[in-house]
């Protein structure tokens, strides 16, 4: 089925010398994988290579195969074209975390316009503006709305969250945070990105936050891994 579509790129992978496999989060299909034939190899071809950079967003033009099976593209074109993404250092960082977080995060292919909407608007943000070393903290939490485990916000004033259950409680297990490091990720729960820079941590702080959300999103979800590029991301804002 040939279809238009717009899509984020999640995912590259070269296949053999001349092609790649590219793993998309579309608007009407949600995730899905297509077979990039001799693109690294042809100067002719209408389907560049350089559109496939993490976090791209684009229109497509696919062709849709059942669940599970290598599609193929027939246009391509940049709906966006990021201004700072791929040049700031601190963003570049962010975006290949994102988008390892997101190729072991989303699954389903079917659609989830509210899910794109968010995935859209959030790079958007984050390449137009500056102060953005608090992002990627808020954009994961964000992110469990869409995948079924936000935090429950009552009972705040508890002596623990427990990350099993996605709830505070005043009874301890072995997946609760409390004290310090329940402070701090207190901080960015049920506020906005236009605020996100008012929240002051310390560099250990974010990372100790960071390292909660990542333990939330292993309990969550099933196959879930710890993204390769997360040394990079702790060492640009350490």
């Amino acid at each position: 089925m040939v279809e238009s579509t717009k899509a984020i790129v999640i995912n590259t992978i070269k296949y053999g010398d001349t092609s790649l496999i590219v793993t998309c989060y579309t608007e009407i299909r949600g995730i899905k994988t297509y077979m990039l034939k001799g693109v690294l190899k042809s100067k002719k071809s209408k389907i560049k290579a350089a559109y496939f950079q993490p976090l791209t967003i684009l229109n497509l033009i696919a062709s849709h195969n059942s669940k599970g099976n290598l599609n193929t593209l027939k246009e391509v074109e940049v709906a966006y074209f990021y201004n700072s993404l791929y040049t700031n250092i601190k963003k570049q960082a962010i975006t290949l975390f994102l988008a390892e977080i997101l190729y072991f995060s989303l699954k389903e292919e079917e659609k989830n316009s509210i899910l794109f909407q968010y995935l859209e608007t959030a790079f958007m943000w984050l390449d137009t503006h500056e102060d953005v070393a608090n992002f990627h903290l808020l954009f994961l939490l964000n992110l469990t709305k869409f995948l079924g485990f936000y935090p429950k916000l009552v009972n705040e004033s508890y002596l623990y969250f427990d990350l099993m259950e996605g709830a505070f409680t005043n009874k301890k297990t072995n997946t609760t945070i409390s004290g310090e490091k329940l402070n701090q990720f207190k901080k960015i729960l049920g506020i906005n990105f236009d605020v996100i820079h008012k929240v002051n941590f310390s560099a250990s702080n974010r990372q100790e936050v960071l390292m909660i959300l990542i333990q939330y999103f292993q309990l969550h979800l099933e196959g879930f891994k710890k993204p390769k590029s997360l040394n990079v991301l702790k060492s640009i804002f350490s």
